[in-house]
């Protein structure tokens, strides 16, 4: 028998304990379940990004007047920011300097690109790895059929982004040039570009009146309405577009993203159209050529950039009901984006359309969705109204504004819309801290909710007995 050897006298061996990059930063915090995406650790990531945009948007350097911004008001704007929605209780352009503007530039290009790859982003900057049942979460979540080459597409993402966004700017530059300094201008077109193709809506022009300057002018207006779109049908379906080029080859996923998304274009352009055809504060002075580009314009930014070229306080009470429906949808899965998504929203009406039409089975396209898939949007549906319902019954308790005002506010918080019928510089702190509130569960809600429904689906060992029960 072999003996064990023994240690050297006055010679102590120290080992150095592997301790998780988050569990330095944040002490406080469970630690994430084994073999499970760490979500975590990007609610986290996003607090705290929250909270370095607070603590710089407070400083005095970050307003034109010198003065510290209310720390309310300063979480208001970069929550606003972070969680690319748009919301603004004071005016973006008049009230904050440059660098206050910079930094908000800097969240809503942090908040929009890290949401569309925060499953691997945030982990990876941690520093942790990612197996091989992450990355089949991660990509189902981003529509991704294969597990590998994550890297590589956070590579690709980010030139798409940096790419449509200089493009924008390049083309929006021509028209903010004419009548400002080239400086100026150029910050202009930045400005707007990143916020318009991260579906976020601030904007640097004065009065709260965002693009309400341009009705007449088809280039901002069609520039802008291209760098929402593309920003809200992700990066996925339009890599699936380029590589296949041909719509019949083109994944289940990105037919209904993208059919869902032109019929809500076509049907919320005639919509509007119609009710606000002679509505004379919105629409109704407008030459017929206008009224379509603002009405289809009016169609896209509910979903959900929150870019407004007519005052959205003076539209219909049917215009804002259907607004908010169309806020409530939002944009795809793995986009910009805010909303139940379209995904999720193209799948429950292909189901509903299904059953009626008597099939066993859910289908679209000659494919059949799976059970666990309706169950899942049906969860984030039923979930995304009760957070609705809720803010906004927390609303009408502190507010006195009138509840479909609220109801709008609420949603567009939650769908990180940033339309406002123009309530939002006048809500109380309490207020304030709802809408914020609503906005940061918004905005990581679904992707967290749907993440998590992942992580705990197990197969099931037996089956109960099955039992009819009276429907209708």
């Amino acid at each position: 028998m072999q003996e064990r050897p023994t240690k050297k006298p006055g010679i102590k061996v120290f080992r150095i304990p592997r301790v998780k990059p988050w569990r330095i930063i944040l002490p406080i915090f469970p630690q994430p379940k084994p073999g499970g995406i760490p979500t975590v650790v990007l609610i986290y990531g996003f607090i705290g990004l929250i909270a370095v945009g607070t603590l710089l948007l407070t400083l005095p350097i970050s307003s034109k007047t010198g003065q510290i911004t209310p720390p309310v008001n300063a979480l208001f704007t970069a929550t606003s920011a972070v969680c690319v929605t748009g919301l603004a209780v004071v005016d973006t352009g008049t009230y904050w300097s440059y660098f206050g503007q910079g930094v908000l530039i800097a969240l809503i290009q942090i908040g929009g690109f890290g949401f569309m790859t925060s499953a691997t982003i945030f982990l990876l900057v941690l520093g942790h790895r990612i197996g091989l049942r992450e990355r089949l979460l991660i990509g189902e979540s981003m529509g991704i059929p294969q597990p590998g080459g994550l890297i590589r597409l956070v590579r690709r993402m980010a030139f798409f982004t940096i790419l449509v966004e200089l493009l924008g700017a390049a083309l929006l530059y021509i028209r903010f040039s004419a009548g400002n300094h080239p400086g100026l201008a150029a910050w202009k077109s930045i400005f707007h570009a990143v916020s318009a193709f991260n579906n976020c809506g601030l904007d640097l022009f004065s009065n709260f009146r965002s693009l309400m300057g341009y009705q007449g002018d088809t280039l901002v207006i069609l520039v802008t309405a291209a760098l929402i779109i593309l920003g809200g049908i992700s990066f996925m379906v339009v890599a699936d577009l380029v590589t296949t080029r041909r719509l019949a080859r083109l994944s289940l996923n990105s037919k209904i993203v993208l059919t869902t998304t032109l019929l809500l274009l076509v049907v919320g352009t005639i919509v509007i159209l119609l009710t606000e055809y002679f509505n004379s504060a919105t629409l109704g002075t407008l030459p017929f050529p206008q009224k379509m580009l603002n009405a289809f314009f009016m169609s896209v930014t509910p979903r959900t950039a929150g870019f407004s070229t007519v005052d959205v306080g003076k539209l219909g009470t049917y215009t804002l009901h259907f607004i908010i429906i169309l806020m409530f949808i939002g944009g795809a899965t793995g986009s910009t984006a805010g909303g139940i998504k379209v995904n999720t929203f193209g799948m429950l009406m292909l189901t509903i359309w299904s059953s009626i039409q008597g099939m066993e089975h859910a289908r679209a396209f000659g494919r059949e969705f799976t059970t666990t898939q309706v169950y899942r949007a049906l969860a984030v549906l039923m979930l995304s109204l009760g957070i609705v319902a809720v803010a906004t019954f927390a609303l009408t308790v502190t507010e006195q504004h009138i509840h479909l005002s609220l109801l709008f506010e609420t949603v567009s918080a939650f769908g990180t819309v940033g339309l406002s019928t123009g309530i939002t510089p006048f809500l109380s702190t309490a207020g304030r801290l709802i809408v914020t509130i609503t906005m940061f569960v918004g905005r990581l809600g679904p992707l967290t909710i749907a993440l998590s429904l992942l992580q705990r689906l197990q197969p099931s060992t037996y089956r109960q007995p099955e039992e009819a029960i009276r429907i209708g």
